[in-house]
């Protein structure tokens, strides 16, 4: 999933401080996130129903970047979803403050996310979303690995990510989880 991006110019790029969701605080500050990052309540509606999914929250996968005062200004979130009946990750939504976008916090709290499912012995992270923007991190077209998505979408606007190629990959239909509506 997209945030929309502001017109006011991009702040630097800096280091920052990445973390995992804890407690109450932190959900009403990535449902702030997912508002302000996105025209409706789509995706802060559905961080919460994944939340309540115990098939497809994963105590590990939803990650926070925290701006030199302790604000939380950016969110990525990754949820077990299946190729066929093999376990995959899906990521998303990824979103910060539309503020604060242009500056690395999403960058941040994705590679937090990514290096978290690695550690977690995952092989496969699936997303859907700008073709430009998530290659830096390693996706490329899931089509190139047989995967494909429930829905019609441009074959560039979904990924995948392999971490360790040596190991299968599934091809086959993303199965998302329940509370994504396909």
């Amino acid at each position: 999933m997209t945030a929309r991006h502001p017109e006011s110019p991009k702040p630097s790029t800096r280091i920052w401080h990445t973390r995992l969701e804890d407690g109450p605080d932190d959900r009403a500050a990535i449902r702030r996130i997912n508002l302000s990052a996105f025209p409706g309540p789509l995706e802060a509606d559905l961080v919460d129903a994944l939340r309540a999914d115990r098939q497809a929250w994963l105590p590990w996968s939803s990650w926070l970047a925290e701006d030199t005062d302790g604000t939380v200004v950016g969110f990525s979130l990754l949820t077990r979803c299946h190729v066929d009946d093999v376990p995959a990750l899906a990521l998303g939504p990824c979103a910060v403050l539309a503020e604060r976008q242009g500056g690395g916090a999403g960058s941040a709290t994705i590679r937090a996310a990514l290096d978290a499912a690695r550690a977690a012995g995952e092989n496969l992270v699936l997303v859907l979303g700008h073709a430009p923007y998530y290659p830096r991190f390693g996706f490329i077209p899931a089509s190139g690995y047989g995967i494909r998505p429930p829905f019609e979408v441009p074959d560039e606007n979904m990924m995948a990510l392999v971490f360790d190629p040596g190991r299968p990959v599934p091809s086959g239909t993303i199965r998302y989880a329940a509370a994504f509506g396909v």
